[in-house]
């Protein structure tokens, strides 16, 4: 009977699972924009970092929230992070960079004609060249800051976009045949920018992009999380996301609902307490929904968590669930809070006393 309850017991509501999977290699955290996405990966690499021999966080967003989240300026190359001796973030553009391409007219319109042919495959050049550079590294994990969830289903997809690529590619060349290598003969171009060079460089894209996706789809190697708040857009991104993900059947088994509404014991607004009870009715909602997830619930703070010493201060509640001061009451410190009162109480009535012995006086 006790293994029974044991298994209707929900999951964890904290990141625990994670830190304890050593396993893993690659951990994505993505979700709708503005829910808090970036503070979570950076804490959650802090944490990983406390107990992995090297973690790299890698932002994917083009809005760059990294280097505000531990005030320090990353680059595309990585960076160790102040403070630490085994975690390094690194930003990426997703957009691909011209001058890597080789700086010639020519190949840069080839390859614009190339982006505008097929959507997001210089996304998926840029990321593959990303991939390629981290998988000559030698780090433990690897945490991404995805961008809002869009960009990140279109990530998930570059394996096929790049397909896609290679076959237009493909077809063009047996379209036109020898006037592609014309072509490139006419604008001066060396042999490592001809289109071989370029079908060369799609092919080996592709396979590093196989070889990563055959990961990605591995839960041993990978998993991702999604952040959220508890709102009706946020519920239905969340959805969406884990729908999209089971279909590329990436493992995901945690969700960060961030900005929660904890009813303390000092909450008089009734805005606030309306908005605790909207909260609580999309809470009930996502424990229904995803009723075999680790849940970890944030509380919405009064200030924005940037700097390292407060990254480290907020991630305590991701491994114990954050309690309001009502329910953590000890006896203690109740006691304490009647004692004070009681001191009130008798100093007030010394004060009364005071002023009616001084008014029979006069």
């Amino acid at each position: 009977m006790a293994t029974e309850d044991q298994d209707l017991e929900m999951p964890e509501g904290s990141v625990q699972n994670i830190l304890e999977q050593e396993s893993l290699k690659w951990v994505f955290v993505g979700g709708k924009g503005g829910v808090g996405k970036t503070t979570c990966s950076s804490i959650l690499s802090i944490l990983l970092a406390k107990v992995r021999p090297s973690v790299l966080i890698i932002s994917t967003d083009p809005a760059h929230n990294l280097s505000d989240a531990f005030q320090q300026r990353f680059t595309k190359t990585p960076t160790l992070v102040n403070g630490f001796s085994n975690l390094y973030a690194m930003e990426v553009d997703p957009n691909v960079e011209n001058e890597e391409m080789g700086s010639s007219e020519g190949m840069d319109s080839l390859f614009s004609e190339l982006a505008n042919a097929i959507p997001g495959i210089d996304e998926a050049m840029s990321f593959a060249e990303m991939l390629k550079l981290v998988q000559t590294m030698d780090y433990s994990v690897i945490v991404f800051d995805t961008a809002p969830t869009g960009h990140t289903l279109r990530l998930l997809q570059f394996p096929s976009t790049l397909e896609k690529g290679l076959e237009k590619m493909m077809s063009l060349k047996s379209k036109f045949g020898g006037l592609m290598s014309q072509m490139t003969r006419l604008f001066g171009m060396d042999d490592e920018f001809g289109e071989d060079a370029i079908l060369g460089r799609l092919e080996g894209m592709k396979d590093v992009i196989e070889r990563v996706n055959k990961q990605f789809k591995d839960p041993d190697l990978t998993t991702f999380i999604c952040v959220c708040i508890p709102e009706f857009l946020s519920l239905y991104e969340t959805e969406r996301l884990v729908q999209e993900l089971t279909k590329f059947e990436i493992d995901t088994h945690n969700i960060i609902i961030n900005q929660v509404l904890f009813d303390e014991d000092d909450v008089e607004s009734k805005l606030l307490i309306a908005r605790m009870r909207m909260q609580q009715k999309y809470l009930d909602q996502f424990y229904m929904l995803y009723d075999d997830f680790h849940i970890t619930k944030l509380p919405l703070l009064p200030e924005e968590v940037t700097g390292v010493e407060a990254l480290k201060s907020f991630s305590r509640h991701f491994i114990t669930p954050y309690e309001p001061s009502t329910s953590k009451g000890t006896v203690e410190e109740l006691e304490q809070r009647v004692s004070s009162l009681r001191q009130q109480l008798n100093d007030a009535e010394a004060e009364l006393e005071r002023l009616r012995k001084g008014k029979q006086v006069a």
